[in-house]
């Protein structure tokens, strides 16, 4: 049983070759293969181990390998790009230029420039509007992701509200903040379809920040390097990478990305902008640890999983042994280092041999509880209900 919509709201290079899907064929190494399809080249460096492959655009974090840190390593983070990254951008990053427009005194920055001008470190979730869509019923398009379409890093960056400080501030009756991407459009479409470029309320331009850097180096070309739009709380489409304009605008832009995509919409129904838009992420959470890949031994068992509240902030966990019929507060564990990363929690567990269903859901400060069960959607967006999340583990 489900809910119906609301109506509101991875260091080394190899060529992958076409067609090569066996390690070793087409000069693919053996290393650079994850769960059978090989990584391409520009995330080549990652952690085969810890990937799903699914296309040469979209790569899962595998459940059990987020670890239990509270930040994901850069070689292990998932990778969603709706277009393919542009080539040689990484090159000379200093000279990358960005335009702040819909300002007093509108100008271009280069990133060497903007390096100079401020600096913050936001910790946050990236997550993929999409994650989760692996669950759904009815045969939805798009990457199958199931947990692994997310994760905890920092990124490092100059404020965006300092850049619109310096430049006379937003003008009058501006109502959005509107990034656009910098890959190259393939030739001969329509720009208005596939250019990424995203529009959020103006705002977030308040913890925004035009970032740099992630997990302490260079942000590499898979996650938007040399530069993106970072905004803490927001779906992953929305932190547009490669970003080459920022604009106040007084609409929404009329993109497709924008327009129709990315949209919260029942069963059947087309995009439109009246529909909501995948902005703020919800609360959510789910067990990393056991991930029911294998049999535990029985005994004592730490029960482990992420848990974050997009905006907000999480104040407790709960997990269940049972699918749901009882439930047990977990620990927070590690420092809350800041409201848009997740929390660790923990639950030690004596489980004797047998099968369990596990599973977590989330409390937020506001008084939201995880919800049991996900909105039914066309594009199977925004799942966050914990019954689907939960895993089978077997004790022997």
């Amino acid at each position: 049983m489900t809910k119906k919509i609301d109506s509101h709201r991875r260091r080394f290079l190899v060529t992958s070759a076409a067609g090569g899907a066996a390690a070793g064929l087409a000069g693919i190494a053996p290393s650079a293969l994850a769960r059978g399809k090989p990584l391409p080249g520009y995330a080549s460096w990652k952690d085969a181990d810890s990937l799903i492959v699914h296309s040469s655009n979209t790569m899962e974090t595998v459940r059990g390998a987020f670890g239990t840190s509270g930040v994901t390593a850069s070689d292990r983070l998932f990778v969603r790009n709706n277009l393919t990254p542009p080539e040689g951008v990484t090159a000379n990053p200093g000279a990358w230029q960005v335009e702040l427009q819909g300002v007093t005194n509108p100008r271009a920055f280069t990133l060497a420039e903007l390096m100079t001008l401020g600096l913050e470190s936001v910790p946050m979730v990236m997550q993929c509007s999409g994650n989760g869509r692996g669950f759904f019923a009815h045969k939805v398009g798009g990457t199958q992701w199931k947990t692994g379409a997310a994760g905890c890093v920092f990124f490092s960056g100059v404020p965006v509200k300092t850049l619109v400080a310096m430049q006379g501030g937003v003008r009058q009756g501006m109502r959005y903040m509107t990034s656009t991407g910098g890959e190259s459009l393939p030739a001969g479409v329509d720009a208005k379809r596939v250019r990424v470029e995203r529009s959020v309320p103006w705002t977030a331009m308040d913890s925004a920040i035009l970032a740099w850097e992630m997990n302490g180096e260079p942000l590499p070309l898979a996650h938007g390097g040399p530069l993106r739009i970072v905004i803490p709380g927001y779906y992953g489409v929305n932190n547009v990478k490669y970003v080459k304009t920022v604009a106040f605008t007084v609409d929404e832009t009329d993109t497709r990305i924008q327009s129709s995509s990315y949209r919260m919409r029942g069963i059947g129904q087309k995009g439109a902008p009246s529909q909501p838009s995948m902005w703020e992420m919800n609360l959510k959470s789910f067990v990393t640890g056991p991930d029911g890949e294998s049999p535990v031994k029985a005994g004592m068992v730490q029960i482990h999983g992420v848990a974050w509240a997009g905006t907000s902030s999480v104040k407790g966990v709960e997990v269940s042994l049972d699918g749901g019929k009882s439930w047990k507060a977990a620990s927070l564990i590690g420092s809350l280092v800041g409201p848009y990363a997740w929390r660790n929690f923990v639950l030690p567990a004596r489980l004797d041999k047998g099968t369990y269903t596990i599973t977590s859901r989330a409390i937020g400060f506001d008084g939201q509880v995880q919800p049991e069960l996900r909105v039914e959607n066309e594009r199977g967006y925004g799942h966050n209900g914990w019954r689907d999340h939960a895993v089978t583990v077997t004790v022997a």
